[in-house]
C-alpha cells in the first residue's frame, strides 16, 4: 500500500526492518541506546557490534528524541536510533510524534532520501499499535508536505496484526 505526497512516498510492507532496502532504517530505542531485544536486537545481531560500539560512545538520547550511527554489517548505510515513550508515560504521545519527528530530521541532516521505520515503541514499551499508527502516519505525512529531500518513507511492519492497523489507519489519510 502506498501513498504519494509532493515529491515523495509512504509505503507499508511486511517483514523483518533489517533486510529493507533503503538508505536508513530507524530502531526503536530505549534512552541508554542498549540494543537489546525486538527491532534493536535484530539489529544488533544482523548488523554486528559496531553498532552497539557507536552507540555506547553516544550513551544516552532522551525520550522524543532521535540519533544517528553508521549500520555495520546492514544492508543500508544508516540506524537512526528513535526513543519512543513507555504505555502510560507522561505526554506519551507527544514524545512518539518527536521521536518520529526527529528521525525524519536526522534523515534530512544526513540527506537520506529512504527510510525505513518500524511500530515505535509498541513492543516492550507496551504502546497502543493503533495510536502509534495515527501519530507516526500523521507526523510523516505532515513532514512530506514540506520542504524535504526524503522521496521514501517504508513502514516495515513485522507482525500482521500490526500492518493491518497501519493500512486502515493509512487509507483514512487517503480520503
Amino acid at each position: 500500500m502506498k501513498l504519494h505526497i509532493n515529491k515523495s512516498w509512504v509505503e507499508l510492507t511486511q517483514g523483518d526492518i533489517t533486510e529493507s532496502s533503503v538508505e536508513a532504517i530507524v530502531n526503536a530505542a530505549n534512552s541508554d541506546l542498549a540494543l537489546g531485544a525486538g527491532v534493536a536486537g535484530a539489529i544488533r545481531i544482523k548488523g554486528g557490534p559496531s553498532i552497539q560500539e557507536e552507540c555506547d560512545i553516544l550513551r544516552h538520547c532522551p525520550v522524543g528524541q532521535a540519533v544517528v550511527t553508521g549500520a555495520g554489517q546492514l544492508n543500508t548505510k544508516y540506524v537512526i536510533h528513535a526513543v519512543g515513550p513507555r504505555r502510560g508515560e507522561d505526554d506519551a504521545e507527544d514524545k512518539l510524534q518527536g521521536a518520529t519527528l526527529h528521525s525524519l530530521k536526522r534523515a534530512d541532516e544526513y540527506n537520506i532520501q529512504s527510510i525505513a521505520f518500524p511500530a515505535i515503541s509498541t513492543g516492550v514499551f507496551g504502546f497502543p499499535v493503533k495510536a502509534c499508527a495515527r501519530i507516526m502516519l500523521e507526523t510523516v505525512i505532515r513532514y512530506l508536505k514540506g520542504n524535504t529531500g526524503i522521496t521514501l518513507v517504508r513502514f516495515c511492519l513485522f507482525e500482521t496484526r500490526t500492518f493491518e492497523v497501519f493500512s486502515a489507519e493509512l487509507k483514512k489519510a487517503q480520503v
